[in-house]
């Protein structure tokens, strides 16, 4: 393949998306909103052969086939579902990513040339994505949902399919957001958090009361069915687990909340729809927090950071009551399809009727009721799923553990890295994890609690004591400046696997993961991950064996920023 700078040829591509050409797409019936769906086996079940087979739709599925083509590979990519881009083409339109100065390459031109600018939809994302696929001949494959993975030795050799269809390459690429061609291949992974002294951390393991307004309550929520009875249980959406500060830092399993970034509208929408499984009770935090809140905290709620951040297109909602279903998403990372599909469709009816409750029930207070009824969802967007986004955002699942473990040091640049194979700039992020109850202030280490507006609170209040609902896990951590991504988080060990590379679930630990896991990041990762692909497949090494130099200065051709 005749060699081309990749931003003059995405640039080229920009232009021509009107006189596409004709774009894979499913040629199976609607599912409707659904994760994990029969797809009837292939009745002449194929083996493909490709120098790499990339398992997932992310981003960096996208960068890592166009670089790999470029670098004359053939590649084939293979979607569990119907959509390419992940949550870029998913209702996540206000892509977060830290510093613009940390982006670089085909990240670059995608996000900040092109998506920053141009874009309008999320529709427009996945044709732009599917556009730069289809102009270099990259075949995309479809509701291929892996099955097995065969080995011999420390060697990948095939992909198997449900379907029936099977896949061998020289390299394999793991490209989604659970890590699952990671874990199928028997590489060594960690899921959940990590007790803050296995690598010297703060932000690590269970987070008491280190959450800061306005993610954490600011107003007293009674966590019991019957205000003041413990006897009485609590609400839904609370966790009963007594804690202490002794807890602090300590290792479990869980995860950040997931939701659907809706794609809101005013202009002719859709009314919020009432789900299939609609249940009040589901809602009594959300109803208890917004009533909780005075007057002169409306503007907070209504506009800002309350229960619902409402505005034309992504929307999104950072309060302690929010879109988020706390708590829904456990067990789906190690969940085989079917439970996932159970978790899936949860998540649908928390978020549906979480919508419709706001807009509806007449215990929310009328302005904020006219505010969330004024938006709907478009009928312009995700026609396949009545307007409501098709795939749900999985912000974290499991992690590699290769050579290097990306940590908050870092992040913090206090460790020095010479294998730079991207950046990372966002802020040291992670969601509630779970909603508990607070014994007293002190315990919460809650200095923001409000009864009142700001102004108003008093020293008395400050020092509250009593039970209420706080959160758990919470927390934003500001990063310097850019730091470092090694090679060796894209890699696994070389006693694990010598022909894998996993550019999205990379080596690191749940607060660095918070902080890497942005899409341009995993884009930049993508493209550099394409490169040492095609340099081990060129050099018929391991991927671990790649000369560093080397794949430098290609990546720094390509536009990367390492440094």
């Amino acid at each position: 393949m005749k060699k081309t700078n990749i931003s003059l040829l995405l640039a080229a591509i920009f232009t021509a998306v009107s006189n596409a050409k004709q774009l894979p797409r499913p040629n199976t019936p609607n599912p409707g909103l659904r994760y994990y769906y029969p797809v009837p086996k292939t009745d002449a079940p194929r083996t493909y052969d490709f120098d790499i087979v990339i398992y997932g739709a992310s981003p960096a599925a996208v960068s890592a086939a166009c670089q790999a083509k470029k670098m004359g590979k053939t590649v084939g990519v293979f979607v569990f579902r119907r959509h390419i881009g992940g949550m870029s083409s998913s209702g996540l339109s206000d892509v977060d990513y830290g510093k613009k100065t940390a982006i670089g390459g085909m990240a670059k031109t995608v996000f900040l040339d092109f998506f920053k600018k141009q874009v309008q939809s999320p529709a427009e994302v996945e044709t732009l994505f599917l556009q730069m696929l289809t102009d270099l001949e990259i075949p995309v494959f479809f509701e291929h949902r892996l099955h097995q993975v065969e080995r011999t030795g420390a060697q990948i050799t095939t992909v198997f399919f449900e379907n029936g269809d099977s896949a061998r390459g020289k390299i394999f690429m793991d490209t989604t957001y659970e890590g699952d061609l990671m874990a199928k291949a028997g590489v060594e992974h960690v899921a959940g958090r990590e007790n803050n002294a296995d690598f010297g951390e703060k932000l690590n393991g269970i987070q008491i009361g280190a959450a800061s307004a306005p993610h954490n309550f600011q107003w007293k929520v009674d966590p019991y069915v019957e205000p003041g009875n413990r006897a009485s249980g609590v609400i839904e959406g609370v966790d009963a687990t007594s804690y202490t500060l002794d807890d602090h830092g300590k290792a479990d399993k869980r995860y950040q909340p997931f939701c659907f970034r809706v794609f809101a509208t005013k202009r002719d929408p859709i009314p919020w729809p009432k789900p299939a499984d609609y249940k009040l009770e589901r809602y009594e935090l959300l109803k208890r927090y917004v009533n909780a809140a005075p007057n002169s905290e409306w503007w907070n709620l209504v506009y800002s950071r309350g229960p619902l951040k409402l505005n034309e297109g992504d929307c999104n909602s950072a309060g302690p009551v929010s879109l988020d279903f706390v708590g829904g998403s456990i067990g789906w990372t190690e969940a085989g399809y079917e439970e996932r599909e159970q978790i899936f469709q949860n998540h649908v009816n928390y978020q549906k009727g979480y919508l419709y409750f706001l807009a509806n029930d007449s215990s929310i207070p009328a302005e904020l009721r006219s505010r969330v009824s004024q938006f709907g969802l478009p009928k312009t967007e995700f026609p396949e799923t009545g307007g409501w986004p098709h795939e749900l955002y999985v912000r974290e699942g499991r992690r590699l553990r290769g050579d290097h473990v990306l940590t908050e040091h870092d992040c913090l640049d206090k460790v020095l890295i010479d294998d730079s194979v991207g950046l990372g700039s966002f802020i040291m992020d992670s969601h509630v994890v779970r909603r508990i109850i607070y014994k007293t202030a002190r315990d919460s280490r809650i200095t923001h609690l409000r009864t009142s507006a700001p102004e108003e609170t008093t020293e008395s209040q400050r020092s509250w004591s009593g039970e209420m609902v706080g959160v758990e896990g919470q927390f934003d951590y500001a990063v310097p400046k850019p730091y470092r991504i090694s090679y060796r988080c894209i890699r696994p060990k070389k006693s694990d696997c010598v022909n894998l590379l996993v550019p999205t679930v990379i080596s690191s630990t749940h607060p660095a993961f918070g902080s890497s896991r942005m899409e341009p990041v995993f884009m930049i990762l993508g493209q550099s991950a394409g490169a040492a692909a095609s340099l081990a497949i060129d050099d018929s090494i391991a991927v671990q064996d790649v000369d560093y130099p080397k794949l430098r200065a290609v990546l720094l051709q390509e536009g990367q920023l390492l440094d």
